[in-house]
Parts: structure tokens; sequence; C-alpha cells
């Protein structure tokens, strides 16, 4: 008699009002918008790869080659302040010949080995005119033109509050037109990484012994979207 009394119990309690399930609550309708902006961000950030490559027999004495040209170019670069300059490493590769090994494989003549100077400057004439002076002894891997964090930090704010303006504005375009107001229930920001033109670099000027690099900083296009649900009220 007990069981079956607590049986009944149990099940009255899980038909009862409230523990009805969530199916039976009513649903309210509900929107998902995209919006997104895009702002143009000045490219104030400038960095430039140089690099001085040697081959020889002996990786000792190609070091000690590579290094001295690597600390003449960093002596130069002291007269710009402006320009953040910094080693940034060495690399080192075997040249095979047409010789066979004792093992049957190409063996080595000789040693290639290349070391690197990093520059970087939001003065992009200081930058453009130190990469001029160091063109006599290393050659230019690349150059790079990015707006610096601060500035992107800046275009990503402006972008964000425009982006949210153009949700708001078709949250409210779409549920004008269906006849409700609404209210907005979720949001996420998407930040991405904007895109950037490659810098204008005369490549033959910059062969020019002592020749400034002439570069066209441009801009990069900093993009937020903003993506959430609505739901629609009365």
């Amino acid at each position: 008699m007990t069981r079956l009394l607590c049986a009944a119990l149990l099940a009255a309690c899980l038909t009862s009002p409230a523990f009805a399930g969530s199916d039976d609550a009513p649903s309210v309708p509900s929107l998902e918008l995209t919006a997104d902006a895009t702002v143009q961000a000045p490219n104030d950030l400038a960095s430039a790869s140089a690099y001085v490559e040697v081959s020889g027999d002996d990786p000792a004495k190609l070091a000690q080659e590579a290094n001295t040209v690597i600390d003449r170019a960093i002596e130069i670069a002291k007269a710009y302040p402006q320009v953040r300059t910094r080693s940034a490493g060495s690399q080192t590769w075997p040249i095979y010949g047409k010789s066979k090994s004792l093992f049957g494989s190409n063996g080595i003549d000789g040693w290639r080995l290349r070391s690197t100077l990093a520059l970087e400057s939001e003065d992009i004439p200081a930058l453009s005119a130190l990469v001029g002076k160091l063109q006599t002894t290393l050659a230019v891997a690349s150059i790079d033109l990015a707006p610096s964090p601060e500035t992107r930090r800046k275009a990503e704010d402006e972008a964000l509050v425009a982006a949210l303006k153009h949700f708001e504005a078709r949250a409210s375009l779409a549920t004008k037109t269906l006849g409700h107001k609404h209210r907005i229930v979720q949001v996420q920001i998407h930040t991405g990484g904007g895109y950037q033109p490659p810098p204008m670099v005369r490549a033959a000027a910059m062969r020019a012994e002592g020749a400034p690099a002439p570069i066209e900083a441009g801009q990069t296009s900093i993009s937020v979207q903003v993506s959430g649900r609505v739901e629609l009220i009365d």
C-alpha cells in the first residue's frame, strides 16, 4: 500500500503545472541579424628585414664575416635613433655538390650562411633613409607596413561603434516592418585582421647606393562584425 501511495504522488507531481516541461512554455519569436563596419587605418608602422649572405668552406669564418657586416650595419643604424634595430639571427645551410659520399648521397661542397637584421619604426622616412644606407652591404628581404597597435585599437573601436549602430538600425528596421518592437538578447563581436595592400616600393630605386627606399604607406581596412539575436515584443 505504501509503495502504491508513493507512486501515485510522484505521478501527480510530474503532471502538475509546476513541474511542466519547457516544451509547454510559449515561444518568443526572434530574429538573427548581422551587421559590420570597416574603417581605414593609416599604416604608420614600418618594418624591414635586411640580410647578408655569404658562402664558403669554413662555417666559423663565414659567421665571423657575416657578424662583421651586421655589426657595421648596427653602427650605421645608431645615427637613426627613431628606428629600432635588432639582430634577427642567423641560418646556415650545406651546399651539396655532385660528388658522392660513402653513403651514396651527394657530398657537402661548402656552406651558406645568412644573418638578418630587423628594423622597425613609426618614422617611415627615417626607416626609408636607413634602408638606403644599408643597401651598400645588405640585401633587403622585405618591407612591411601596418597600423601601429595604438592606431589599430582606435580604428577597431571606431568600427565597433559603427557596427553596433548598424546592428541596432537593422534590428529596428526589421522588427518595425513586422509590426513589432524588439529587445536585444544576444550580441557577439568579431574583429578581423584587416586587409593590407602591399607597400609601394620601387625596386630599381632601392638598388641605388645610399638612395632612400621610396615607400608609399597607404592604409589598412579594419573590419568589425556584430551578430546577435533580437526578440520581437508587442
